[in-house]
């Protein structure tokens, strides 16, 4: 019981007071001291032991790398490696400790592996970023024959997420449905969780509404997905649902989600009202995410005395994300001198960051001030700051393809540039006018004009429309936010080519239809 509450001290004393004490006494110590990670405490009592069984050597593989290898090579040579239970907390310690190579090397020795070990091992790839080997040892165990549980199917479809792999999470969702098994609260809210993500909203909600409870994580991962995918409306309709259903309780996430929507949509007095009811109504502390949120609502309609007004009153100090929200508004409503003030903010916080530098070479260049854009190029050099490469991708028949800017090195990259330059007619027949604002060279306009026909996402987007069967939705990703010329190109291609082109950026999701974009123009 002591052990369990972690009064270890106390535990202690009882144990030093016991006449006899047998191996259970021992191991019940031995494994509270690991569990909290006092190594020496538990490798002195281990030592000290006048006997060992397996429940023994699984609590000490629990510990430090250097002390799990010591005990692996006594597990060897004392030949308990058959033991499956040893294996497997063997192999969670490396985990934990971060050797996932040694961490594997155990998995695959194993030979009777349940679905914790399985969930386990792919859990540890996740969260050491390797998403793709992951996802490769997810597969492996649907053909093991071994079920995955909720708590597999929820690791996997936030790796989903995370990479927005869609097609992957739709084949997770398949083989849920396929086994019969109804999706546990924790896994049915990271299918919504993912297929926001995703920019599915319609099976998102269909998942959502086929929940008997939905608890506050797929409530709020709605909320966030209508609000990034330009649907602000549907966002606060869902928000007011939660708070008339009465039984789930928005937090400071949720609220992120609705002021998002509302900043995405314009709705500066609905924002305001919902910023101010976080604290007065709902007894919340403000986070730097909602004062972040609230500014880029402000920003973004230039009202920037207001801005002003809530970062001085601030009682935390603002984030870099605050920062960058007040920048972008600045870049829309051309504010010279407020951008100024929020890139040196920003310097001084990251002055490793190339977005900063990037959008304040955008401001400088629209202005025409072409000696200011050289210093940012100056700048940037002297503190070895390198702009970061937009790239898109889309998924063709279950291939990603990857684009750069005037990328040539696509297989199809002759036909998709001539798709282009066909495109590029086509669109200045029907009115478009390329905008050569941003471009940060002092060339001439010709110049520039070229310099945009070839960014990544329009290269993705024509690969899609040419390598897809006519009416085929096209969908295609880009790492960083997609600038104005294209955001109207897509306009015009939506309603030459008929399709319906999505697009995922660094901030949102635009939905391009005849001629139209979800966003309204309003990003």
């Amino acid at each position: 019981m002591y052990v369990k509450c972690d009064g270890m001290e106390d535990a202690k004393n009882l144990f030093d007071e016991m006449g006899r004490r047998d191996l259970c006494s021992w191991n019940v110590l031995v494994s509270g001291y690991a569990r909290l990670g006092l190594l020496q405490e538990a490798r002195k009592l281990f030592d000290e032991m006048p006997d060992r069984d397996n429940f023994t050597w699984t609590a000490m593989v629990s510990g430090y790398v250097r002390i799990g290898k010591e005990i692996h090579g006594h597990i060897m040579r004392t030949g308990l490696e058959s033991d499956q239970v040893v294996w497997s907390s063997l192999s969670d310690m490396y985990g934990k400790c971060g050797s996932i190579e040694e961490a594997r090397h155990i998995f695959d020795r194993m030979v009777d592996r349940d679905v914790v070990t399985w969930t386990t091992m792919i859990g540890r790839y996740f969260e050491d970023g390797r998403r793709d080997e992951g996802l490769h040892l997810f597969k492996d165990l649907i053909k093991s024959g071994t079920r995955p549980n909720e708590f597999t199917f929820a690791g996997v479809l936030n790796a989903c997420s995370d990479v927005t792999a869609e097609q992957l999470g739709r084949q997770v969702h398949g083989y849920i449905t396929r086994v019969g098994s109804t999706p546990s609260s924790f896994a049915a809210s990271a299918l919504v969780h993912m297929y926001s993500k995703c920019g599915s909203m319609v099976n998102a909600e269909r998942v959502f509404k086929g929940m008997l409870q939905p608890d506050l994580v797929s409530w709020t991962s709605l909320i966030a997905g209508y609000a990034q995918n330009g649907k602000p409306n549907e966002a606060l309709h869902y928000f007011e649902l939660l708070l008339n259903s009465g039984k789930v309780h928005p937090d400071h996430i949720t609220f992120v989600g609705v002021l998002s929507a509302c900043a995405h949509a314009g709705l500066v007095d609905k924002g305001l009202q919902y910023f101010y009811s976080i604290k007065d109504k709902h007894g919340l502390t403000y986070t730097t995410d909602h004062y972040a949120c609230i500014i880029d609502l402000l920003a973004r309609c230039g009202r920037f005395e207001e801005a002003k007004r809530i970062i001085s009153g601030m009682p935390i100090k603002p984030d870099k994300f605050l920062w960058a929200s007040l920048l972008g508004g600045c870049r829309i409503h051309k504010n010279v001198e407020l951008a100024e003030k929020a890139a040196e903010a920003l310097f001084e916080i990251e002055p490793e960051n190339p977005a900063t530098y990037v959008t304040m070479a955008n401001i400088y260049a629209t202005a025409g001030k072409w000696a200011e854009v050289a210093k940012i190029r100056t700048i940037m050099d002297d503190r070895g700051v390198v702009k970061k490469p937009g790239k898109s991708w889309i998924e063709v028949k279950r291939k990603t393809h990857v684009f750069l800017v005037g990328d040539k090195s696509h297989p199809k990259s002759k036909q998709i540039h001539e798709f282009l330059g066909e495109l590029s007619r086509r669109m200045k027949e029907e009115g478009f006018v390329p905008d050569t604002n941003s471009v940060l060279h002092d060339v001439e306009e010709e110049q520039k004009e070229q310099n945009l026909s070839y960014h990544s996402e329009k290269l993705a987007i024509a690969y899609g429309v040419i390598s897809t069967a006519a009416g085929t939705p096209i969908k295609v990703f880009k790492n960083l936010r997609t600038c104005v010329d294209c955001h109207t190109a897509i306009k015009f291609i939506s309603k030459i080519v008929d399709r319906k082109i999505v697009v995922r950026d660094s901030a949102r999701f635009h939905c391009f239809e005849n001629g139209s974009c979800s966003c309204r123009d309003y990003w």
